[in-house]
């Protein structure tokens, strides 16, 4: 069983940049696609961002796309986050995922992370 702990959530400003990360312990990371959600409040959880365990497939929401990118690190079993020219839409818990299947572009997960807290401030 795969577990995932996020850390580096925070504040940013709009048009800033911030890179957070998820790490994974137990299972077989190396094998999962990964996958980062994000919950604002008020709205329901929505996929952000997924990449497939070779690292060679990545996907993205269309609001997200060419903004953010999801970088993985098999070595170290680290998937990242990295927000470029980030929005106050932007502001929600980001939650980090592994799961087996991917059903356009979003990993169904078999497990979550707790979520981080990024806030973007205008």
């Amino acid at each position: 069983q795969v577990q995932l702990v996020e850390s580096g959530g925070g504040l940013v400003q709009a048009g800033g940049s911030l890179r957070f990360f998820c790490a994974a312990s137990g299972g077989t990371f190396r094998t999962y696609p990964m996958g980062w959600s994000r919950q604002a409040p008020g709205k329901e959880r929505e996929f952000v961002a997924t990449i497939r365990w070779s690292g060679s497939t990545t996907y993205y929401a269309d609001s997200v796309k060419g903004r953010f990118t999801i970088p993985r690190d098999n070595a170290k079993n680290t998937v990242y986050l990295r927000m470029n020219s980030p929005k106050p839409e932007d502001t929600a818990v980001y939650y980090c995922a592994a799961g087996k299947i991917i059903v356009r572009g979003a990993i169904i997960p078999n497990c979550w992370g707790q979520g981080t807290q990024v806030t973007v401030s205008s």
